[in-house]
């Protein structure tokens, strides 16, 4: 009767023990860390356009250019000029004036436009006794209007006109040479980012392959030890795993290289990342080749937004815009002036006003031919170097489409060769397991099998990266993102 009621009292005391263990120590579910999150390709590129210093060193062609175009406008900004003269000398009409000074006080406004044309306008103050003929406001005051007019060479076209024309193609020369980093960063990216996925793939392999020849050292090793093998296998076994234990140290030190390499891709806060090699993707599955009609539609486009095309434009306009001045430059030199007048007897005859014409006309004009044939030359260049640069994005097209179908075709031998070799291995090994072979023969064949992935890793690599290099040759990411434009200030031209 005693042993009973003793089991009963340890039974309520281990269910009130239980009722009384807090829920949190007691029923507390085990959780797991969740896995990590791959590093796409998206990813990658996000944070070349975000954080690369490459691309936002570019972007510093934008202030350049607009520091061009300022300088340019400089040339045109009006100046506010005050200027006074004084003279004395004794007139020859009225000797029994004496010696008389006089003078005047001019304050106007100096302006000049990009047509050539130059103008004043202001007031001038009479010191002394001066004779004010036009534009006499009374009070010894006169109104200065002015203007100087080139009516044929310089009139529209002029070197300064010419200058501020050319600054205002750095600002969309800036843009391609922003788009073309962009694009070769892009590129680069796509490369490494394929090259480290690649890579890690390829230790796993070695990985995976050390540890079975690791099992099977153990497993022979046991049978030597046994007498069922002879001791020359156990070493055969051990030689096995050193040699793919160096393969496996050579495929982590390529891990790390990559892993490198990579990091000069992402950036934070000045300082290059350095990716997991837990986060490398899997190698995506091999798509459809765009359609002959997408293609050609790629061809079109690209013809018109590679960076390198559109740099020979801009070239091009730049050189036009000499070549137009250099033309100009072989009219005759016809200026048209009226300003108020500024010679010593101004102070006999009065404040007045002088109008002048001139004409200029260079002989052998070799100096204005030679620019002009110059120019001419160079606009030829650019001609056949758009063209040139046009049936390159062409070949570029189709370079890159051939690599995508042959990384596909060798991705799919490559998949067949590693199937026959894996049948080879388990058929090698199931002999072993019988003794109808040697170990030898099973690490040969286990090799073939870890060269066959290899390869097989390889092609799917090289099918990505192929992809990338028709997304460069079609101009895909030849844009310039607004973090490569590193303006703080405003400056109002």
């Amino acid at each position: 009767m005693i042993r009973p009621l003793m089991l009963a009292a340890i039974a309520v005391w281990l269910i009130l023990f239980c009722l009384t263990v807090p829920r949190s120590e007691a029923e507390a579910p085990k959780t797991k860390p969740l896995p990590p999150i791959p590093l796409t390709l998206d990813e990658v590129l996000a944070w070349v356009d975000r954080t690369h210093p490459l691309l936002k060193g570019a972007g510093t062609e934008k202030i350049v250019a607009r520091g061009k175009l300022l300088k340019a406008l400089g040339a045109f900004e009006p100046a506010v000029v005050n200027d006074m003269e004084l003279e004395r000398f004794t007139s020859q009409l009225n000797p029994g004036a004496g010696t008389q000074t006089v003078g005047f006080n001019d304050t106007f406004l100096d302006m000049r436009h990009p047509s050539g044309i130059r103008g004043i306008a202001g007031m001038r103050s009479a010191i002394g006794d001066a004779r004010i003929p036009d534009l006499n406001l009374g009070g010894g005051t006169q109104l200065l209007l002015g203007g100087f007019f080139p009516l044929m060479r310089g009139l529209l076209v002029n070197q300064e006109n010419a200058e501020l024309q050319r600054s205002e193609l750095p600002d969309p020369k800036a843009d391609i040479q922003i788009a073309q980093t962009r694009q070769d960063l892009f590129l680069a990216a796509s490369h490494q980012y394929w090259d480290w996925v690649a890579v890690w793939k390829l230790a796993d392999v070695q990985k995976r392959a050390l540890k079975v020849a690791e099992d099977r050292m153990v497993f022979i090793e046991q049978r030597a030890k046994a007498g069922a093998v002879a001791p020359l296998d156990a070493v055969e076994a051990q030689q096995e795993v050193q040699r793919r234990k160096e393969i496996f140290i050579a495929a982590q030190r390529a891990v790390e290289q990559e892993q490198y390499k990579l990091s000069l891709f992402l950036w934070e806060h000045d300082t290059p990342v350095i990716p997991g090699a837990e986060r490398a993707a899997d190698l995506p599955k091999p798509q459809m080749l765009p359609a002959p009609e997408i293609v050609q539609a790629d061809k079109v486009n690209a013809k018109l937004v590679r960076p390198e095309v559109k740099e020979v434009t801009i070239d091009a306009q730049i050189n036009n815009i000499d070549l137009e001045l250099a033309k100009n430059n072989l009219l005759p030199s016809l200026d048209a002036e009226a300003a108020p007048s500024r010679t010593p007897e101004k102070f006999v005859l009065g404040l007045g006003y002088r109008f002048g014409l001139e004409f200029k006309m260079p002989f052998l004009q070799r100096k204005s031919r030679g620019e002009v044939l110059e120019a001419q030359g160079k606009a030829d260049r650019f001609v056949l170097l758009q063209k040139f640069r046009q049936q390159q994005v062409v070949v570029d097209v189709d370079n890159a489409l051939s690599a995508v179908d042959r990384a596909k075709q060798r991705i799919a031998a490559s998949f067949q060769s590693l199937q026959l070799a894996r049948t080879l291995e388990e058929g090698e090994r199931f002999r072993f397991s019988l003794g109808a072979t040697s170990v030898l023969f099973v690490n040969l064949r286990e090799r073939n099998a870890v060269d066959s992935e290899n390869q097989w890793l390889r092609a799917q690599a090289d099918y990505q990266k192929a992809l990338a290099q028709y997304q460069w040759a079609i101009g895909a990411w030849a844009k310039s993102p607004a973090s490569a434009i590193p303006v703080s200030y405003k400056v109002n031209p």
